[in-house]
């Protein structure tokens, strides 16, 4: 890799916010709607998805260092990371649209289908996402450049979870046809997702560029590299609390769709007098939640600049804290005052990722700093691990909480299941902010000291030149 300018070009913004869009249509089919889509469509229980959810996500999780490591190991005529955006865009695509394929099959066989497609889908999402993330590492070693390219990541990672919400049920009916083959619409509406996908990761192959070298070339072994990695304090704290917050969001997102079909009982399309859609209060609510994420994207560099990351990502979990416990006494007529919290905890929701992103790049610097080595890819693994780690524990609550509060796909639930379908929506998901909270607050790279090893590293890195 050659060592080029720190600044990072317009076009490679935008070209690097697409490689998450495109992980984003899928990923939010998947937080939102997965397993809707498995226990009203498919057929599963909510305790099985749940359990599948839990055991595919973790031992595929357990990859995500592998392929870092093999990433940072890589050497090609396009660098380190993005040969693997340009290699697994189409079976990223391909597993996508298999995994929203519902064949006609026995209650065993079904179950085994999904796990089947679901794992080779983790499987795929690690080897092009854990690259995608390393990627934001070797553009730039200017913090603010970094924390400016994860502003980018995470709006279009957002308006691409837009773009699916706002889709995803008119393309469902669009394919379903008159005869409400719903098992059809699904796979169809995957098929145009997954299209959208590959474009976009040929994108963010084609436009952007790696620039940042190690001061020496990785020649360590992967024990040296695991060894460094156990010991770096920072990256444990960061992994907590990055765990904790996606908890938070995934229970909050799982339930969602379970929230309004089957307590609010909304109608099918949004209608409060002045404002009126034909899309349904569930899309809108959902929609909103992004729109608002995206507000806090916008939010978080100016504010995290003038505070620090520290400060304002404590600051935006202890206000998402109190407003998803609110959350949980909203009268389910009261439509706007949902909207409204969903708004300011969403805000809060979208402004710390961004801040998680360029915090493990920090602590690459930090373990470069620290130890005379650089493993970006195996650094950048763990935001991906603890991503996937979150989910599969919220993914696999949501299931679960479902079955404990005796819930039925497609048909009224009890006042329990009810009652256990709201505390999923407040309290138990802010039980991952405060979680969260409590690891951010011994979180120790504050920007004085982030500023010294950038520092120190920009002139070891002039003496190699």
């Amino acid at each position: 890799m050659q060592n080029l300018s720190t600044k990072v070009t317009l076009k490679e913004k935008i070209g690097y916010g697409l490689g998450d869009a495109a992980s984003s249509v899928f990923w939010k089919l998947f937080s939102m709607y997965l397993l809707f889509f498995y226990t009203d469509v498919f057929g599963i229980d909510a305790a099985i998805a749940g359990t599948m959810f839990l055991i595919t996500r973790i031992w595929d999780s357990l990859l995500d260092p592998v392929v870092g490591v093999i990433g940072d190991r890589t050497e090609s005529k396009w660098g380190k990371f993005r040969p693997y955006l340009l290699y697994f865009s189409v079976p990223f695509g391909v597993i996508g649209v298999l995994t929203f394929t519902t064949p006609d099959l026995s209650a065993t066989g079904k179950i085994i289908y999904a796990y089947i497609t679901y794992s080779l889908m983790m499987m795929i999402y690690s080897l092009i996402n854990v690259p995608y993330a390393s990627l934001l590492g070797v553009m730039s070693a200017a913090p603010k450049e970094r924390t400016a390219l994860s502003s980018y990541r995470m709006i279009f990672a957002f308006l691409g979870s837009i773009l699916a919400l706002v889709l995803i049920e008119p393309l469902v009916r669009l394919f379903s046809g008159n005869d409400g083959n719903l098992q059809s619409g699904w796979s169809m509406a995957a098929l145009v997702f997954a299209v959208i996908s590959v474009v976009f990761f040929l994108c963010t192959f084609s436009w952007t560029r790696e620039r940042v070298r190690p001061i020496k070339e990785s020649g360590n072994s992967l024990k040296d590299d695991l060894n460094d990695l156990l010991k770096n304090k920072p990256w444990w704290i960061l992994l907590g609390a990055g765990i904790a917050a996606l908890i938070f969001n995934s229970i909050r997102d799982g339930a969602a769709v379970f929230y309004f079909k089957y307590y609010v009982a909304a109608s099918e399309t949004f209608d409060l007098g002045i404002i009126s859609s034909a899309l349904s209060l569930t899309t809108v609510f959902l929609v909103l939640g992004q729109g608002a994420n995206i507000l806090g994207i916008l939010l978080v560099t100016p504010v995290s600049n003038r505070i620090g990351k520290k400060k304002t990502y404590l600051s935006a979990m202890l206000i998402a804290t109190v407003f998803s416990i609110a959350f949980y006494f909203v009268d389910k007529n009261n439509i706007l005052t949902m909207l409204f919290l969903q708004v300011i905890i969403s805000a809060c929701a979208g402004s710390i990722f961004p801040l998680l992103w360029s915090m493990y790049a920090d602590i690459a610097d930090y373990s470069e700093w620290k130890t005379g080595r650089r493993a970006t890819g195996l650094i950048f693994s763990s935001s991906s691990m603890s991503q996937k780690f979150g989910w599969s524990i919220g993914g696999a609550l949501t299931g679960w909480l479902l079955a404990l509060y005796g819930f039925e796909a497609n048909a009224i639930q009890t006042t329990e299941t009810q009652t256990g379908i709201r505390l999923m929506m407040s309290v138990l998901p802010a039980i991952g902010t405060i979680l969260s909270v409590v690891f951010i607050s011994i979180y120790p790279l504050t920007e004085s000291k982030l500023k010294e090893i950038t520092g120190n590293l920009n002139a070891k890195r002039k003496k190699n030149d």
